[in-house]
């Protein structure tokens, strides 16, 4: 097979799971300061769900267009001006986002500083699960909250993706951890370091929480959890809304409440994903992986992930 081509899963209109298509396309060459990589696994994020729908970051996408931010896997080539790796050094990132970075092919290119060096201690599809829910977790928890030892944080949505990372991290912090979730996930978000787990189909969490000085709503509007979320946050705490921003009425209730209400969106980092690294190479941290498709399994994943149901990440293994 010609190396100037690769296999990559392409979307050419927005739609349901059946839009994605596995084929064959150019293969990406690296511009100064940039690497090739060649992916090994790549992580699937609601993210890119909504963008194949039509909505996330489709303003963004030019067709054929191919899905996915979570990159691990190992440098094939660099760029001109490339001093920090080297072809064989294994990498993982999230690079480019919001703009398309093409995750969900055989190989992807990207400036050098987006990429970090892989956890010694994971494989790729273990690392893959980790750049866009890793990054989102600890820039709201540490550069947006500015979380410190001794406070109160709740996490909605605890059980998926960002949500079991953010329990970690804030626990590393020195937070007490308020998660909600449903009850089969309470022993294990105990054991990653919840102090107090809500059924949020059994209780309404407001009634239960007590006060806490920083919300990570992961999950936005629906049945008001990010008005409802203002309710428990002390007067001059912060309810960080990222699925969908801080709406009108957000704003307005935080605001009558004495309370701030930040939206969020990711950004590539590298310097945090080494130390999101060192984390789960010294145990601190570890990331769920619920289950792994081969690139032509793509749709079936799509369609499980959008059930909403599922326990940390689920990750394409491109290399197979």
């Amino acid at each position: 097979m010609s190396e100037d081509t690769m296999r990559a899963v392409t979307i050419r209109e927005f739609g349901g799971p059946d839009v994605l298509t596995v084929e064959r396309v150019a293969r990406p060459e690296p511009l100064p300061t940039e690497v090739l990589v060649r992916v090994h696994a790549a992580g699937i994020n609601p993210v890119d769900w909504k963008t194949r729908a039509g909505q996330g970051m489709a303003g963004l996408q030019t067709f054929p267009a191919i899905l996915g931010w979570d990159v691990s896997g190992v440098v094939e080539e660099v760029g001109f001006g490339v001093t920090t790796l080297a072809p064989g050094d294994e990498v993982y990132a999230l690079p480019w986002f919001p703009r398309p970075a093409g995750a969900y092919a055989e190989f992807v290119t990207a400036p050098s500083r987006h990429f970090a060096r892989k956890p010694v201690s994971i494989g790729h599809v273990e690392a893959a699960a980790l750049p866009l829910a890793a990054l989102t977790a600890w820039q709201a928890l540490v550069d947006t909250a500015a979380v410190q030892a001794g406070q109160r944080v709740l996490v909605h949505a605890a059980a998926g993706g960002v949500g079991h990372l953010a329990v970690q991290f804030a626990r590393h912090l020195g937070a007490e951890v308020v998660a909600t979730a449903s009850e089969p996930r309470h022993a294990w978000l105990k054991e990653l370091g919840a102090d107090q787990v809500i059924d949020y189909t059994r209780q309404r969490f407001e009634d239960v929480a007590g006060e806490v000085d920083v919300v990570i709503d992961l999950v936005g509007a629906h049945d008001d959890t990010d008005v409802r979320s203002v309710s428990v946050t002390r007067a001059g705490g912060l309810v960080v809304s990222i699925p969908s921003g801080v709406s009108e009425r957000l704003a307005v209730v935080a605001r009558r409440a004495g309370v701030r209400a930040s939206a969020f969106l990711v950004e590539p980092d590298a310097p945090a994903l080494t130390t999101i690294g060192g984390l789960v190479d010294s145990g601190v941290v570890r990331v769920e992986v619920e289950r792994v498709f081969a690139l032509e399994q793509v749709a079936e994943a799509h369609r499980l992930g959008e059930g909403n149901r599922t326990r940390g990440k689920l990750v394409l293994d491109v290399a197979g």
